[in-house]
């Protein structure tokens, strides 16, 4: 992969086709339930910069005529697209409303919002989900967009506003 990525053969744009359509997917599967630390953003971060420096190679150097790596600016202004972070958080964030949203009869709704069908089966009963996903919205503040203040999420009886 890493010889497909800078090769001289391909176009830019073919490279990163490549690299969203088959490395992203790849690295980032299952990452709506990750929960990232700090040092694992960084890394993920770093994952995507190496790549993208293959992408599109060296830059020569406007005054010492020398070849140099991009610096990280630089990146962000070739690769437009979200940052990889971003994208692990706002696809939480969208995992999180279809798990809200789901039939309370399903398990994956009850984990989250902490009704266990029978007494004592989860451990502490005073865990409710809401606080989960208020937990888990105000650490996305401002991942999905901006001027997002309040979120809808509809639940099966009824709805959750999280501020």
């Amino acid at each position: 992969m890493q010889n497909l990525l800078s090769s001289r053969l391909l176009s830019k744009n073919v490279k990163i086709k490549i690299y969203k359509t088959i490395i992203l997917p790849v690295v980032l599967y299952g990452c709506e339930t990750w929960s990232l630390t700090l040092r694992e953003e960084r890394r993920l971060g770093v994952f995507e910069n190496r790549v993208l420096r293959r992408v599109f190679g060296p830059k020569r150097d406007e005054v010492t005529g020398e070849w140099r790596k991009l610096h990280n600016e630089e990146l962000n202004d070739l690769y437009s697209l979200p940052n990889i972070v971003r994208v692990v958080k706002s696809r939480r964030m969208r995992w999180a409303g279809h798990v809200a949203r789901m039939g309370e009869d399903r398990g994956v709704h009850r984990v989250l919002v902490g009704k266990p069908r029978e007494r004592g089966h989860w451990g502490d009963q005073d865990v409710d989900g809401r606080i989960i996903l208020r937990c888990i919205f105000r650490k996305l503040k401002g991942v999905v967009g901006t001027g997002w203040s309040w979120l809808r999420i509809g639940t099966g009886g009824g709805n959750l506003w999280v501020r």
